[in-house]
């Protein structure tokens, strides 16, 4: 894993609970704001996908985007965590 990779993963690490980030979002938290794409690709690698919660990353325009396990489970994952939120606070 590049050192890229794991700044990126260590950011994503930070989105709160039922909360998304844009892609851009992370490049820019991480120095590069024009490597969107790359962080894309990160979190595409991401080993541990249910762990470093990568399904709250989303493209700006609040499209899904991709998901190494699914669009659709990626959805269901950011639904049922803010279900969660809402119950918790």
């Amino acid at each position: 894993m590049t050192d890229f990779e794991k700044k990126v993963l260590r950011v994503v690490l930070r989105i709160p609970l039922g909360e998304v980030r844009s892609y851009k979002w992370v490049a820019t938290k991480i120095g590069k704001p024009k490597a969107y794409r790359a962080v894309a690709n990160a979190l595409h690698k991401n080993p541990f996908p249910l762990v470093i919660p990568c399904h709250r990353v989303v493209k700006s325009s609040k499209n899904t985007g991709g998901y190494a396990l699914g669009k659709a489970l990626k959805k269901d994952l950011i639904k049922l965590e803010q279900k969660i939120k809402d119950v918790i606070k």
